[in-house]
């Protein structure tokens, strides 16, 4: 993980012909942090940034080998929904997030009108983030994308970060040593990229300034404008719990199918209290996030904007419930769900996939939405239930080879 040099440069020649030519980014392989640092800062003039942004920068824009050592060494995420939701839709968040919408019920009023975001929404990502503006990270976010888009891995990406943080500066918006967050780069108290924060960040307290670590006002409408750039519709449900019979076509739960509620309900799926689904045209797919003795939801168009905001489904799911909860709805139905595989058991069940020609991303133990679809396929091959979720019995079956 730690080897640069050689190893590196392939790399990146690599990606500058999968890139058809283009040339990648310049990197650590580019030469020293210092001389790398001075091409950054003349390209960032040539960008349109100012002299006077770039030099009250300066002092922060130290490399940092730790920040590069966490990039690499991310742990994966393996908890599962239940295991994930206890812990972070906690009874406090639900309550501290209804009283805090009662706090600012002007503010979120007017948020409403303008963006159409209701705001236990806004909420949810607000108390998953930062709980509440109280952990926004202690990292120097200037040193931080500095690190990483001076690493090889994802020059391109931070690199560009880097830039609108700078653009952040120049319009005024933070300071220099205002800018401390995460270790990747995201600043404020709903944790933004620089680029996210400079594009759909909003001064809603007639300040002048965006400000996104102190301004209550700001965040909470920058939230709903970038939601509303991932594409929130106004006026749409986003999840409901619902209950599902037994004999349902477990094939049809799948977040790449889309029916209508008439068709759920014609399926026998019920509201979570047992009254009917309304049977209309409402688009909506059959989630479960535990398999089909778990949880279930439908998920509704609005949900996909929670993918956009994080792809991983255990902490989307987690946010959309969470944001159930705050709107008043009852705790879910915990159902009867088997143990979870171990870590090395997801990672056992992936190889096998692989060699059965399934692409289930990388083989790391984390039950993404790749792995999800190829144990569907499987569970559809070996005709058991295809609700997507792996258990022993699946496992063993590709493991015996029948």
């Amino acid at each position: 993980m730690g080897r640069r040099g050689a190893i590196g440069a392939i790399v990146c020649l690599l990606a500058t012909w999968l890139a058809g030519g283009a040339a990648a980014a310049p990197c650590r392989t580019s030469g020293p942090y210092d001389k790398w640092l001075a091409e950054f800062e003349r390209e960032a003039i040539s960008q349109g940034i100012s002299q006077q942004a770039i030099a009250a920068a300066a002092p922060y824009l130290t490399y940092d080998q730790r920040i590069v050592n966490i990039d690499r060494g991310q742990r994966v995420f393996t908890q599962t929904f239940l295991e994930f939701s206890d812990r972070m839709a906690a009874a406090y968040r639900i309550q501290r997030g209804a009283a805090l919408i009662k706090t600012y019920a002007p503010v979120f009023a007017k948020i409403d009108a303008q963006f159409g975001v209701p705001a236990p929404v806004i909420v949810s990502f607000w108390a998953l983030e930062s709980d509440f503006g109280a952990n926004m990270g202690n990292y120097r976010t200037l040193s931080a994308l500095a690190s990483l888009a001076y690493d090889c891995r994802r020059a391109d990406r931070f690199r560009a970060q880097l830039f609108d943080a700078l653009r952040l500066i120049q319009r005024g918006d933070l300071r220099p040593s205002d800018m401390v967050g995460s270790w990747a780069g995201e600043l404020g108290q709903t944790q933004m990229m620089p680029s996210e924060y400079y594009q759909y960040a909003v001064d809603y307290d007639g300040d002048g300034a965006r400000n996104l670590l102190r301004s209550g006002p700001d965040v909470l409408a920058s939230t709903a404008n970038y939601l509303v750039g991932l594409g929130w519709r106004r006026g749409e449900p986003w999840l409901s719990e619902v209950r599902v019979p037994a004999t349902l076509p477990w094939q049809q739960a799948d977040l790449d199918i889309k029916l209508p509620r008439a068709k759920w309900a014609a399926y026998g799926v019920t509201l979570a209290d047992g009254r009917l689904l309304p049977a209309d045209d409402l688009p909506a797919s059959l989630l479960l996030p535990m398999g089909r003795f778990g949880p279930a939801f439908l998920a509704y168009d609005n949900f996909r904007v929670y993918l956009q905001w994080n792809n991983a489904l255990v902490y989307s799911t987690t946010a959309a419930y969470l944001a159930t909860r705050i709107a008043g709805a009852p705790p879910l139905h915990r159902g009867n769900a088997p143990p979870p595989l171990a870590f090395a058991d997801v990672k056992a069940l992936q190889a096998s996939l692989v060699r059965a020609s399934y692409d289930v991303g990388a083989i790391d133990g984390f039950l993404g939405l790749k792995t999800r679809q190829a144990v569907k396929a499987m569970q559809v091959k070996y005709n058991l239930p295809a609700d997507s979720y792996p258990t022993a019995e699946l496992l063993a079956r590709m493991r015996g080879g029948h």
